[in-house]
């Protein structure tokens, strides 16, 4: 094992896997020993089976569904407006310097913090839920394709001027090229920061959704069914993060050399 040394795709698989089972394993050791209440901590089998039960029975799929649309709505609309700004700013210095200090700002105010008022002026229906994913992600998105668009080469440019490309060749056909790559990481790690935020939305004013039934869950004291929830997202979050990664290595193979 050397340091950046890449990994084969086999042995990355089998090392993945292995910590789950570890992870199991000893989850599963100090639940059906006894040694955790199962009020505090329900065990493997028994989060299978209230899963299963939630699925089957209550109408588990529909809070996924809804949670899923509101997370792909939300992250879409703050992508649509975020990165054609991220762009401008990186390729524009007045552009950055108007708007970077208010997008500096604005990145650090929790989302969860606009909650109330957010109730107060949208209800609590789903545009309340949308726009706190928005107000997560936006910012973000924006500010960190400014950085990935502004540290573009400079001898890439140069190159391009000389050649007699104009103002607007030197975005479209540099900048975003060789920044493409690294906006698309971008939306793919905030794509998982916005499942945070759904969760928060869910857990206040809503009626359904996986939020929703972790929050009647608490109140039952269903440690299985508030695991079994927080797992579902996981693994919704690791499924979508896969294909992300694999649309990625579709569209710029060439940014793969090294992984």
């Amino acid at each position: 094992m050397k340091p950046l040394q890449p990994v084969a795709p086999g042995t990355r698989v089998v090392l993945g896997v292995a910590f789950f089972v570890l992870f199991v394993a000893g989850w599963s050791a100090v639940t059906f020993s006894g040694w955790v209440s199962k009020t505090f901590l329900a065990d493997p089998w028994t989060m299978v089976l209230s899963g299963y039960d939630l699925l089957v029975n209550q109408g588990f799929s529909k809070d996924i569904g809804m949670t899923v649309w509101r997370v792909l709505g939300g992250f879409a609309i703050a992508a649509t407006l975020a990165v054609p700004l991220g762009v401008l700013m990186g390729a524009y210095k007045p552009v950055e310097a108007f708007f970077e200090p208010f997008v500096s700002f604005a990145r650090y105010l929790p989302a969860s913090a606009f909650i109330p008022l957010l109730i107060l002026w949208a209800g609590i229906g789903e545009a309340q839920k949308l726009s706190v994913i928005f107000i997560g992600s936006f910012f973000q998105i924006v500010l960190m394709i400014a950085v990935s668009v502004g540290n573009t080469r400079r001898d890439l440019v140069e190159a391009a001027y000389t050649l007699g490309a104009a103002d607007r060749g030197i975005v479209v056909r540099v900048l975003l090229p060789s920044s493409a790559p690294e906006i698309a990481e971008t939306l793919r790690m905030v794509l998982g920061w916005a499942w945070t935020y759904v969760i928060v939305a869910e857990l206040i004013g809503a009626s359904s959704g996986i939020g929703h039934m972790i929050t009647d869950s608490q109140a039952l004291l269903a440690t299985d069914q508030i695991i079994f929830g927080i797992i579902v997202i996981g693994l919704i979050g690791l499924a979508s993060d896969f294909a992300f990664k694999a649309f990625n290595k579709r569209l710029f193979p060439w940014a793969q050399i090294g992984r």
